[in-house]
């Protein structure tokens, strides 16, 4: 079974992991039953999830023997960086598992279960899954405006009758209005125009491309696809997203307005030399998707 278990997923529950791993012979996701047992416990601990699993592993044979009786086992990357062989189970099991959780907190829980994969956000980023494998990435124009409307449009396309284009109309977040439509295009001529030769460099041009946010939706989700291209490219490196706390990453974007020096710091304790590894681009895919998630 699994000959190709090899994309891995992170889902993200109340700013908890729920790691997940995709089964190609089946065709279908198996799930950490430790992360979700870690959620609906509100609990960190490691060796208490695991000790509260066999308790309950325990009673379940008594009660839901056909659950339990024959769990499977797959190897997860654990937060060491090593892979554990651990219990998982599939998309009915968790359901299962967490109606017969013995506290009240698994309602919340098999409702975003049950919906995440409905939304936008779920389907754009099922695309850019996909992304990894796909010739696409191969011919993204890296650096220009051009390859962004690309990774935006593919993301999005089917999603947003606007993917893709740059947008017409003005927006702002949390009172910072981005840079005016009316100048825009001359706005993304400029940045295209920005050197990549050195680290700063390609931070600068990341951000600059983040204060004009050329798109009415998805801008974050695209342009850290874009950066970690153009790192790629120049560096031979990109940036392992899961070793930026999504407080911090916000915080930094939001100050780089004014001083970039924050982010500049946060990427660069996270850059990697590893820009061909599949689960790392399929991690960063989740972290920055994460990022885009309201608190």
């Amino acid at each position: 079974m699994m000959k190709n278990a090899t994309k891995i997923s992170i889902r993200f529950f109340n700013d908890k992991e729920v790691r997940a791993i995709w089964d190609e012979e089946n065709s279908k996701w198996w799930f950490s039953v430790l992360d979700v047992v870690g959620v609906l416990n509100t609990q960190d601990d490691y060796e208490k999830n695991r000790n509260y699993w066999k308790y309950l592993k325990a009673k379940l044979k008594k009660t839901l023997p056909e659950l339990v009786s024959d769990t499977t086992q797959l190897k997860l990357t654990a937060a060491d960086g090593k892979k554990y062989k651990s219990d998982v189970m599939d998309y009915n099991q968790v359901i299962e598992l967490a109606k017969n959780f013995p506290n009240n907190k698994s309602a919340p829980f098999i409702q975003w279960f049950t919906y995440s994969d409905e939304t936008v956000d779920a389907k754009s980023k099922t695309k850019a899954y996909a992304l990894f494998e796909s010739s696409l990435l191969d011919s993204i124009e890296v650096g220009t405006v051009n390859g962004l409307k690309q990774i935006h449009g593919y993301l999005f396309g089917g999603l947003y009758d606007f993917a893709g284009k740059i947008r017409t109309v003005n927006i702002s977040k949390g009172g910072f209005k981005f840079a005016a439509a009316e100048f825009l295009p001359e706005t993304l001529d400029q940045i295209e125009k920005m050197s990549e030769d050195s680290f700063d460099q390609i931070i600068d041009k990341y951000v600059e491309m983040n204060v004009a946010h050329p798109f009415r939706e998805g801008n974050g989700r695209t342009t850290r696809i874009w950066l970690d291209l153009i790192l790629k490219r120049s560096l031979k490196k990109c940036v392992d997203w899961s070793q930026i706390n999504k407080k911090e990453y916000l915080a930094a974007m939001e100050q780089s307005v004014m001083d970039s020096t924050k982010i500049k710091q946060l990427i660069q304790n996270a850059l990697t030399d590893k820009i061909n590894d599949r689960e790392m681009f399929m991690k960063g895919i989740d972290y920055s998707y994460y990022y885009e998630e309201a608190e």
